[in-house]
């Protein structure tokens, strides 16, 4: 449960103190006024994750470059600062060595916004950020398997566009891809293998149809990983980067049998979108026995009011949810007992 979020300089708050409802809130207002900047503070907070930036330094309030942010919770309070280009975080007032300690306690959360229809119909880097996010939650090894294969990515890519290169050097570096990739491909497999049944469930309940709904992992390579990286040395460095590896796989989503991406009406898509996102919250319901935090961008003005109720009939009751909307008048068909806070210029009435 979040309980009281402080913000210095963060996005379009030099500061504030926020005293959250312990049901969570309807955030009110126009565009641009800050209201998917709270929640992404508070989602910051708990998964060191941005839905919305790639680089923390863009977080910080024009004109400063630094920001920091401190969260209450039942599970003690969380405070990060980035500064001096260092993120330093803090649990109940102590250091943290590394983010795993840091995470450790964390409440799991599901961010829904507009844009998630891309799960379905955009590139595969939006589903991997999907699989990336939810498994960072669920399983302990994924985030470690996660960053140690990013960072030796990193470095294998930087070798390819250095003339001094050696094979041995490229090697060294796809051998330590392979052993966190491999897992990490392992580790996606199983994630899909649980979501499935909480995907088809929730899609039969927005949509009011009973269709079969697959998802389908489609790794870069059908080699083993190390000696994919071996047979793509040399395209690799004629391109300059790694060409083979969970950077570049994907999943395929059907809808009774046919592609979604292709087959699928727009409407068909953002409902499966939708179920793909909520079924992150019953999984990791079930892997921790907490309700996520459910932080929600602005997605029931595009739905049509059958699908609007379908989805907030979903919503755990004895959860928190965080609602951003620039109107109210798709509340009257549905009840929704959230109370309503208007934000205007960075000040929440």
């Amino acid at each position: 449960m979040l309980a009281t979020l402080r913000l210095m300089n963060f996005r379009c708050y030099p500061a504030l103190r926020w005293e959250i409802p312990p049901e969570g809130a309807i955030l009110l207002g126009d565009n641009a006024q800050g209201k998917t900047s709270l929640m992404e503070a508070m989602c910051l907070a708990l998964t060191l994750h941005s839905p919305r930036a790639t680089r923390l330094e863009s977080l910080a309030a024009h004109g400063h470059s630094a920001f920091g942010i401190s969260l209450d919770t039942d599970l003690g309070t969380r405070r990060l600062a980035w500064e001096a280009r260092k993120l330093n975080l803090h649990v109940d007032g102590i250091p943290c060595k590394d983010y795993a300690d840091y995470l450790a306690e964390a409440p799991p959360v599901v961010w829904l916004s507009n844009s998630d229809i891309s799960l379905v119909s955009g590139a595969a880097e939006e589903r991997r950020k999907y699989l990336d996010f939810l498994g960072s939650q669920w399983h302990p090894h994924y985030r470690a398997a996660l960053q140690a294969y990013r960072k030796a990515l990193r470095a294998r890519n930087m070798l390819l566009r250095n003339p001094r290169r050696t094979l041995a050097a490229l090697q060294s570096y796809a051998a330590v891809m392979a052993q966190h990739g491999e897992l990490l491909i392992q580790l996606r497999y199983q994630l899909l293998r649980l979501l499935q049944p909480h995907i088809t469930q929730l899609h039969m309940q927005i949509s009011g149809k009973e269709e079969s709904v697959d998802i389908a992992y489609a790794p870069s390579s059908a080699d083993n990983l190390m000696a994919a990286l071996d047979a793509a040395t040399e395209a690799d460095e004629k391109s300059g980067f790694t060409t083979v590896g969970p950077h570049r796989d994907d999943f395929h989503l059907l809808i009774a049998g046919a592609p979604a991406a292709s087959f699928a009406s727009e409407g068909q898509q953002r409902t499966l979108s939708t179920a793909m996102l909520l079924a992150q919250s019953g999984l990791l319901r079930e892997e921790t026995g907490s309700p996520p935090i459910l932080f929600i961008d602005d997605i029931f003005g595009e739905l049509d009011p059958g699908r609007r109720r379908a989805l907030l009939s979903t919503l755990p009751p004895d959860g928190q949810t965080f609602i951003t909307t620039t109107h109210l008048t798709w509340l009257q068909d549905s009840a929704l007992p959230l109370p309503v806070r208007k934000i205007a210029a960075g000040n929440i009435q």
